[in-house]
């Protein structure tokens, strides 16, 4: 079985915010909208003026700590009181996943989303990655619909600190990593085949546009550039994340990732500087010799992903056992790797990269 999941309709370009009213009144009169103080101070004045043009009515809650199950339900009993079936999730990933969650959950619900960085493809990908109230990954939420609209305005993103999109970026690349060793036994999948011309189509606009893009990002300017590689993190990533068969390719360094997030010293690291330091760890499993692929590492330092684990101290030895003994994959998954998820394995590889010797 092959299924591909996408939203609706994907809008990207400069000004955007200005025409959000608009582009929402056919789905709905009222919404409410689920931001953060920050995201929502960085559109409020375009997004409320356009919503008022278009006589939709809305409210406005704020996300307070983590994307948790307890707080996605706190939100859908809320918004099922108001009669509020069509949620707008303006935002970073923890943001928007937890809109997309809490529409899901709605009887006749709906979303839409509106990054205002580029660091993930939450606005577009078909999960809400759920985590306990401390910031540790418990899991992820198939949703049952998928965004009615993807709203991008490049100008919001533009005024982002460049970190969020160096890390998008990595998380981007991702997927063009964790995608390719699963071609070694599993290469007639037309699913894998798709997931990763999307996620070369997305390394190739990295390779061509990515230093300029963070250059202009850094002065506040919205250019071809800077355009490709937002619409690349976060359409062609999330693109690469929407195909599914019955022989699922979940990916590694995510799955490191997800045990990191389980570690406080770490927590000041964005998602896609986590999934850096995994597709390290990623790559010594693979390469088997205790150096990683020397190109991966050259697009590592070339975004500036934190290749350590310094904050850790020395607590390192400790971290490294837990991520190895609490690793979860799903192992039919795991046999089509080309290469061993055994623990003592991964406790090496993480002990390895973290030395950062080669």
């Amino acid at each position: 079985m092959l299924a591909i999941k996408s939203p609706q309709t994907y809008y990207s370009r400069p000004g955007l915010c200005a025409d959000a009213g608009g582009l929402i009144a056919p789905f709905a009169d009222r919404i409410a909208i689920l931001t953060s103080p920050r995201a929502w101070e960085a559109v409020a004045s375009q997004v409320a003026a356009s919503l008022e043009a278009a006589d939709i009515a809305y409210d406005v809650s704020y996300l307070q700590g983590e994307c948790t199950r307890a707080t996605v339900a706190e939100h859908q009993a809320r918004l099922a009181r108001q009669s509020s079936a069509f949620v707008l999730g303006i935002g970073g990933g923890r943001v928007l996943d937890c809109a997309k969650a809490v529409a899901d959950g709605l009887e006749g619900g709906n979303v839409a989303t509106m990054p205002t960085i580029a660091a993930t493809c939450a606005a577009w990908s078909p999960i809400s990655i759920m985590y306990d109230e401390h910031g540790g990954h418990e899991g992820t939420l198939a949703l049952k619909r998928m965004p009615a609209l993807v709203l991008v305005d490049s100008e919001v993103i533009a005024r982002s600190d460049v970190r969020y999109l160096k890390a998008g970026i990595v998380d981007a690349l991702a997927k063009w990593y964790e995608f390719q060793p699963y071609l070694v036994k599993n290469g007639d999948s037309l699913a894998l085949s798709f997931k990763i011309h999307a996620a070369a189509f997305a390394r190739e606009i990295f390779n061509a546009w990515g230093e300029q893009a963070l250059a202009d990002n850094a002065r506040q300017r919205v250019t071809p550039a800077l355009q490709k590689v937002i619409d690349a993190n976060i359409a062609g990533a999330g693109l690469a994340n929407s195909m599914r068969d019955d022989n699922p390719s979940p990916g590694v360094a995510h799955a490191i990732h997800n045990r990191m997030t389980h570690l406080p010293e770490l927590h000041g690291r964005l998602h896609g500087e986590k999934v850096g330091f995994g597709l390290l760890v990623q790559s010594l499993l693979a390469q088997g010799n205790d150096r990683p692929e020397a190109e991966l590492l050259a697009q590592l330092r070339r975004y500036d992903a934190p290749l350590h684990l310094s904050p850790l101290g020395d607590r390192l030895a400790e971290a490294a056992r837990y991520i190895a003994a609490s690793f979860k994959f799903p192992s039919a998954s795991a046999a089509l790797l080309p290469f061993s998820l055994a623990p003592a394995a991964i406790e090496r590889a993480v002990m390895i990269a973290a030395d950062q010797t080669f």
